[in-house]
């Protein structure tokens, strides 16, 4: 088995906390090289985390040919420029989430890795719902729901409440592009266990509009929503009602809810990672156990390593999944704009 060598573009909190100890972990993976945004802080990446080789920027990084993968830990806005260029220079290629700025970006991506179906590419997915997910979907087989009837999906927090929080990366249009919130890591969640939507109805707002950008020391024109109400419509005829808000303090935090005709089932994503449910005649909902050898888990680096080497294929999350949860968070976007609903997929 020959050593896969990786390089980072983009050595970050996640990639820190996740993607280095993961890839590590695996058999006969090196990572060979790094570029952050400054030389200074890829020297010292290279430097805590013993990697061999530096670049000065991401371009001689992906031509590298030393190297087999690419790790791509940048904000959104890099992701397409990247991913593109590390498919035509034939590497694999793991990105960070969100997928990109937008849907059409999203698109081109996925074009490029269908121009080279024998390179492995991946999304990092949300790492909500992964304990439960075996347990979930064998419960909607055997018809613990019956016939779907409405979704929940809520996410909320006082992150951005105090009007004098610094501007996040995450609220700049320009980084981030049309990434609301936490819409996308709790519908990607969501529709691993439901159909697509094929119609929704959004109404945003923005409570703040101005905040203090550290890196100048001025005021930044805020770029995203702080508050978004969404309605679907599933196939089946099945309803959604999304509520995400980062401004409202002693909010329910993340909860997903499943409501069909025999039974209920709601998942806590905050810490908790607990899944209750109950038929309808049941008193109130109990929690679910779920055994260990159900329980799923964070394995997306393993996933990747083994899909290159051809011993398994990507479920958690292929770049199709994500070009469908970009149009999704697209269509919010315009149809908050427009004050009307938005057909999916996307034209």
């Amino acid at each position: 088995m020959s050593p896969i060598r990786i390089g980072i573009v983009g050595l970050g909190t996640n990639t820190r906390l996740r993607h280095v100890p993961g890839l590590r972990a695996c058999q006969n993976v090196e990572i060979t090289g790094v570029c952050n945004r400054r030389p200074e802080s890829t020297a010292a990446a290279a430097q805590e985390f013993d990697i061999p080789k530096t670049y000065e920027n991401w371009q001689d990084l992906v031509a590298d040919t030393d190297l087999d993968a690419v790790v791509i830990g940048t904000w959104p806005y890099l992701h397409r420029d990247i991913t593109v260029s590390a498919l035509e220079a034939g590497k694999h290629v793991l990105t960070e989430a969100r997928m990109a700025r937008n849907a059409t970006e999203a698109r081109e991506m996925f074009q490029a890795s269908q121009a080279r179906p024998d390179l492995v590419t991946q999304v990092v997915p949300s790492p909500f719902g992964l304990r439960v997910h075996q347990v979930v979907k064998d419960l909607l087989a055997a018809g613990f729901l019956g016939a779907l009837r409405e979704v929940v999906v809520l996410g909320v927090n006082n992150g951005v409440a105090d009007p004098t929080t610094p501007i996040h990366w995450r609220q700049s249009a320009e980084l981030s592009g049309l990434n609301t919130l936490a819409l996308g890591i709790l519908h990607e969640t969501l529709v691993r266990w439901t159909p697509h939507p094929t119609r929704v109805f959004a109404q945003t707002q923005t409570f703040v509009t101005e905040r203090l950008d550290p890196a100048t020391d001025e005021q930044a024109l805020v770029g995203t929503p702080d508050s978004l109400h969404l309605l679907t419509e599933i196939p089946g005829g099945a309803r959604g009602i999304y509520h995400l808000s980062g401004a409202l303090h002693h909010g329910p935090g993340m909860q997903l809810h499943l409501y069909g005709t025999e039974g209920t089932l709601k998942y806590a994503f905050d810490g908790e990672d607990r899944l209750v449910g109950a038929k309808r005649d049941g008193a109130q909902l109990s929690e679910i156990t779920i055994a260990a050898e159900k329980a799923g888990g964070w394995r997306v680096e393993e996933e990747f390593i083994n899909a290159i080497r051809g011993e398994e294929t990507v479920q958690f999350t292929d770049f199709e999944t994500g070009v469908r949860y970009m149009e999704f968070t697209e269509a919010a976007a315009k149809s908050a704009d427009q004050g009307a609903p938005v057909t999916l997929p996307l034209s």
